[in-house]
């Protein structure tokens, strides 16, 4: 997170990573690095299977949570929820940080009330654990007509999305290319900034960027 310790106001003071010897800054484990305290946002883009301990974990601790990591069930995002609501820490949650692909699912969303069909194809690295992607799913969810979703898998591929609609003679294409990661630092640096003002649970950057 080297955007993140470069933005003003921000410093990087935990890092976990079980693969790194024990020095100075980094921890095995979430509750080793919120027991050395400090840290006033933990920001997750782990795996499916840790990240929804690693959450509550973070909320218990009363540190605010921005989280990345896509893969929660229906069950755990209100189980999120409920917690986020009891405690003092907020939690945001977004399938995507980078603007131009939240800029897509919504231009996707308007899009789909005047046309008559849409599809979309996710193309991401063949590392990626869950198929659809969660921008997918999110993307599905916020248009009308219950798009059909393709997933493609292939070395080589960052993170990618086409919405194709159709109409009567004619389509529209709507496409995202994110061609590093880097692309995706502007959206988690601004979810840090504002999480500590959002109660309880947030999904989506979508109301922090439009101010909703």
């Amino acid at each position: 997170m080297g955007a993140v310790s470069a933005a003003e106001g921000m410093e990087v003071v935990a890092r976990v990573d079980p693969y790194l010897p024990a020095e100075d800054g980094v921890f095995a484990d979430v509750p080793s690095a919120l027991a050395a305290g400090g840290v006033d946002v933990a920001v997750d883009f782990t795996q499916p299977a840790v990240v929804y301990p690693n959450t509550l974990a973070y909320l218990a601790a009363g540190v605010h949570a921005v989280v990345g990591t896509t893969g929660l069930t229906g069950q755990q995002v209100d189980e999120i929820r409920a917690q986020a609501d009891a405690g003092t820490a907020n939690v945001l949650i977004a399938p995507n940080f980078a603007v131009g692909a939240v800029l897509l699912m919504r231009f996707a969303a308007e899009a789909s009330r005047h046309m008559q069909k849409a599809e979309i194809i996710e193309l991401h690295h063949d590392g990626k654990l869950d198929a659809p992607s969660g921008t997918a799913l999110r993307t599905a969810s916020l248009m009308e007509g219950d798009p059909v979703i393709h997933s493609v898998r292939l070395p080589g591929l960052v993170a990618h999305q086409e919405v194709i609609l159709g109409g009567l003679g004619e389509t529209l294409t709507i496409r995202h290319d994110s061609l590093s990661r880097e692309s995706f630092m502007p959206g988690v640096v601004l979810a840090v900034r504002e999480v500590a003002n959002r109660p309880g649970l947030t999904l989506g950057l979508e109301p922090v960027l439009f101010g909703e």
